[in-house]
């Protein structure tokens, strides 16, 4: 007898256009998802919509058709996953000022993000010794795995990035260096806003890795990855590997810290507000 297909199909997506009324948006949505019965989080802004949903295959295939519909979303960024049991709770669907929260608001990454580069270009790039690679996510992210030699700035959240990345440059300059910089981080949103950080910050070689490290990790054999470890996601899976198997990784309850499931964890106890994997 042939496996049963899994019950879950996951959707990742994220996609910058302009929405005068994000509320209004949101309020179909959330209609729209409730009777589609898809579960997850989905987070609008003025600057687009970013999240992740999980439902039977037919609701995610309806459920992106309308994100795809909205105002400069048909080419939005999508990446599909499956899960045998429900990954999340319930279903969110949020206004927000950002999309994902940076804190710099003169940025446009629509227009300013830097240079795309698929997995097999990406290997060639981060291989060059003259390119910097830095890994922007946080440091708890970081630690579950990521690409060799990359940078990690030990971020507690994406808000601290600018002021890590502003000292480096300054590093950088003092040394009269002006390198390639390649950065990375889960699906893709976070690269958007990073890049074009780094690129209004004066470095014109500007590189990030399109679809994130789920898009490498499911197209990139193995045996050609430059990736280290799993890589942490937000949802119940916790962490995955190369083919989006997941991996062997639990949450501590009491920190919300990810963990080897049979290895001893140093809970740093109650880091409420600062892990975003408690409840």
């Amino acid at each position: 007898m042939s496996a049963s297909p899994p019950a879950y199909t996951l959707a990742a997506l994220y996609c910058f256009a302009r929405f005068p009324d994000p509320q209004a948006l949101a309020a179909d949505l959330r209609a729209r998802c409730a009777d589609l019965g898809t579960c997850g989080t989905l987070i609008l802004a003025g600057e687009g919509i970013n999240g992740t949903v999980a439902g039977d295959a037919g609701a995610i295939t309806a459920l992106i058709g309308h994100i795809r519909a909205l105002p400069g979303c048909a080419d939005a960024d999508v990446k599909y996953s499956w899960a045998d049991l429900a990954p999340f709770a319930r279903m969110k669907v949020k206004v927000k000022a950002e999309i994902v929260t940076l804190g710099v608001g003169d940025l446009d990454p629509a227009t300013q993000a830097g240079t795309h580069l698929d997995p097999a270009d990406w290997n060639a790039l981060i291989a060059d010794p003259d390119t910097v690679v830095i890994d922007t996510r946080n440091a708890y992210e970081v630690a579950v795995g990521t690409f060799q030699g990359a940078i990690d700035p030990e971020t507690r959240s994406f808000r601290e990035f600018p002021d890590w990345f502003d000292a480096f440059a300054a590093d950088l300059k003092a040394q009269g260096r002006s390198p390639k910089i390649a950065m990375f981080c889960t699906g893709g949103i976070r690269c958007e806003k990073s890049t074009a950080l780094v690129k209004a910050r004066g470095f014109a070689d500007v590189y990030h890795l399109k679809g994130g490290i789920l898009r490498y990790l499911e197209e990139m054999p193995e045996a050609d990855s430059r990736w280290q470890g799993d890589c942490y996601v937000f949802d119940e899976r916790v962490a995955v590997g190369h083919g989006l198997q997941p991996g062997d990784y639990v949450t501590c309850r009491d920190c919300g810290l990810p963990h080897l499931r049979d290895a001893a964890h140093d809970c740093p106890g109650d880091e409420s507000g600062v892990w975003p994997h408690r409840g």
